[in-house]
């Protein structure tokens, strides 16, 4: 249908224009897309055999829609997304606040100007995308916000009574009619605002302050929870949750490389940054990593999940961390590197809710554990475990030269503002490590060489083989035994002590 041609009531209706409600319009839709094998939400990775299915069945059942899960599980973007389900665009009558169909009229205002002006009455259109509303809920939400409230200033302008339909001031849900309304973390509206959706879910109607108004309200209603705020601030009430008819749950990514795939599109990394820092797949591994781990730790509350925008920030902290090195070296390129990883502190310490251990060892600490962890995992796939490494192959174990180098008194600092030529010294100085990465990783270019050198030398501290202590410009190797006598281990910081202290501390 061509809606620019058509501006008033009669060519709409000579256009053999048919009124379709919002759940028909989702459903036609949708059929049209699965049978032309169309992406139907795309952008969203991981739920192709379990969300996405569920999601389809109900906008096919027409039904209401609950999406159930942690934080971070793209709930929010699923329900956005569903405008791509609407028609591009619906005629309403010009000027009316409820998106009036001029064929099915709701308002007085509607009904009125079509009984004044009849085929002359003027027709707009609507997108699609402002037909899609909102509302995230506080506990200030009130009724009058949703729903809507009698306006004294009307009825005191137009000299009408409160019981007049036209004095109403319609709040956010009657005037999405004809759209999508989302309410997103519900459990968070208070019980008595949650009451008042009964009757819209149900019949369609809205009621306020007892006036007897009927309104058949066209609604696709999308609500978001957490479970965790169940128990922390509130809940669904019982009958609410009865009449919400698919209740959704959503998960975190199952595997690495999809949570690598939601990353790499989710990060804002400007075409500057892409220019001025190469980033190899194992910093993209190790940044998912540290999510998988802190799903899983003892120190982050698992009832609160851990976001996939952990693993957004992170990464985009690793990218900066490299291009500031750039441009303090005056470098017109640089390689990703682990210390830019283990510099990602910041991006992490926000994203997860610590229980009393956690809280207890501190924010930073667990982060950087977190990482170690992340580290230590990964290792394997490059390298021998070093557990079980002490002979391989008939000989010794391949880490022997470096530790007994790091034995003889030996250390290295990798700082984290060091430039490529100083960087690649300092790892060209360990006796046996290019050796140990030459042979394992032969096809490799120079900066995944190197990259891989100081990923070895944060390996073998992390099993224990040689000792990272934390500086506070970036890590020293060191011998593990050496370290004990004279210096902090990673995740402890001894910068910030006095220097009046340190001799009267070795006395």
């Amino acid at each position: 249908m061509k809606h620019d041609n058509i501006q008033t009531l009669g060519q709409l209706r000579a256009s053999g224009y048919q009124p379709r409600t919002v759940k028909e319009e989702l459903r036609e839709n949708l059929v049209r897309k699965l049978q032309n094998k169309d992406d139907v939400f795309p952008g969203i990775f991981g739920y192709d055999e379990t969300v996405i299915p569920d999601l389809q069945r109900a906008i096919l059942a027409g039904h209401h829609i609950n999406l159930l899960g942690l934080r971070g599980q793209a709930k929010t973007r699923i329900a956005r997304l569903l405008i791509n389900l609407l028609d591009e665009y619906i005629p309403v009558v010009a000027g009316s606040e409820l998106n009036d169909d001029p064929l099915q009229p709701l308002s007085v205002f509607a009904k009125n100007l079509i009984a004044e002006k009849g085929d002359d009455t003027p027709v707009s259109w609507l997108h699609r995308d402002e037909r899609y509303t909102e509302k995230l809920a506080t506990p200030d939400v009130s009724v009058a916000d949703l729903i809507g409230d009698a306006d004294p200033i009307k009825a005191a302008t137009l000299k009408l009574p409160y019981s007049d339909e036209r004095v109403i001031h319609f709040g956010l849900i009657p005037r999405a009619h004809r759209g999508i309304f989302v309410i997103n973390e519900l459990p968070d509206l208070q019980a008595r605002i949650q009451v008042s959706l009964f009757n819209i879910l149900q019949e369609g109607d809205i009621q306020i302050r007892g006036f007897k108004v009927r309104l058949p309200l066209d609604l696709q209603f999308v609500f978001t929870a957490n479970p965790e705020d169940y128990t922390n601030r509130g809940s669904i009430v019982t009958p609410l949750k009865d009449r919400i008819d698919a209740q959704i749950i959503t998960h975190y990514p199952k595997s690495i490389e999809i949570g690598k795939r939601i990353t790499k599109q989710e990060a804002r990394i400007r075409e500057e940054q892409r220019g001025l820092v190469t980033v190899n797949e194992i910093v993209h591994d190790l940044v998912e990593q540290v999510a998988v781990e802190a799903r899983g730790s003892e120190f982050v509350d698992a009832k609160s999940g851990v976001s996939a925008r952990l693993t957004i920030s992170a990464f985009e902290q690793v990218v900066a961390g490299a291009e500031r090195r750039a441009l303090i070296n005056g470098e017109k390129n640089t390689y990703v590197r682990v210390g830019d990883f283990i510099s990602a502190v910041p991006a992490i310490t926000g994203k997860v809710e610590l229980v009393y251990e956690g809280e207890q060892e501190g924010a930073g600490i667990v982060a950087e554990k977190l990482m170690g962890k992340a580290i230590r995992t990964l290792f394997l796939n490059y390298f021998p475990d070093p557990d079980k490494a002490k002979k391989l192959k008939g000989r010794p174990s391949p880490y022997k030269t470096v530790q007994e180098w790091f034995g003889n008194g030996h250390t290295i600092d990798l700082l984290h503002d060091a430039s490529t030529a100083d960087y690649r010294k300092a790892l060209d100085a360990v006796p046996g490590l290019r050796d140990i990465v030459a042979e394992l990783h032969p096809k490799e270019d120079a900066d995944t060489t190197y990259f891989l050198m100081e990923f070895l030398l944060h390996g073998l501290a992390e099993y224990s083989l040689i000792s990272r202590n934390r500086l506070s410009a970036g890590a020293q190797f060191k011998d593990l035994l050496a370290s004990m006598f004279t210096m902090p281990s990673f995740g402890e910081d001894d910068d910030d002590e006095d220097e009046d202290e340190k001799p009267r501390r070795r006395r």
